[in-house]
């Protein structure tokens, strides 16, 4: 086995564990590494890491078969408002962005502590999508926001969001993960891909490229 196929068998035991794993996805995509955690194992002291160490935007991705159940549309799609029309990103050909949401048993949705209940609680409910009325637990709009999957998750498209996916359907966990992209505390740009690999490394973490899972997973 190659030092690559290697890393991400090692990296898919330690999702499949609960533990979150850096993932670059591509340096003519975003080029960005987001911080990725199995959903179902997120606390709110995971919630604070993801604000404080990553500082991005801290968002839940859904399989497709999982949004599909819940109705949930492309954000995209669902607005009716000129400023959603004729988007053109530099990365992709479409966001994933779904609907931003709380669970109802939160208060005002943003603290660490209602942050982690709103995604344990997606966690579970995609783990079992017939038996969830989904606006009987979730309101929108919210301070989590949900992210859609495309189908064929790697090969239809390469995101975090479906390299997220591919993570947890390997590591045999819930079809949903929260991604944050790591920021630069002083630049304010994406970290490097160096200073990513060096955070992993303090922090005994996995760090992946995208293609790594894309060959190995996709």
């Amino acid at each position: 086995m190659s030092q690559a196929a290697a890393g991400v068998e090692a990296a898919v035991e330690a999702f499949g564990e609960g533990s979150p794993v850096l993932v670059h996805d591509a340096a003519d995509r975003e080029g960005e590494t987001d911080l990725i955690y199995p959903a179902g194992a997120v606390t709110p002291e995971d919630v604070s890491r993801l604000r404080n160490d990553a500082g991005g935007l801290a968002c839940i991705a859904l399989a497709d078969e999982v949004a599909e159940a819940f109705d949930l549309p492309f954000l995209g799609e669902a607005l009716d408002h000129p400023a959603s029309a004729d988007h053109e990103l530099g990365y992709d050909e479409r966001s994933s962005f779904s609907l931003p949401v709380n669970h109802r048993d939160t208060y005002t949705g943003i603290t660490d502590e209602d942050r982690a209940t709103t995604i344990t609680e997606l966690a579970a409910a995609a783990e079992n999508p017939s038996g969830t009325d989904f606006a009987d637990e979730f309101r929108a709009p919210g301070h989590v926001h949900l992210l859609r999957a495309a189908p064929d998750l790697l090969a239809d498209r390469e995101g975090h969001t479906e390299l997220g996916i591919a993570l947890a359907a390997a590591a045999d966990r819930e079809p949903a993960v929260v991604v944050c992209e790591m920021l630069d505390g002083e630049t304010g740009g994406a970290l490097s891909p160096d200073d990513a690999k060096a955070y992993a490394d303090r922090h005994g973490l996995p760090y992946l490229e995208g293609s790594e899972i894309i060959d190995r997973l996709g």
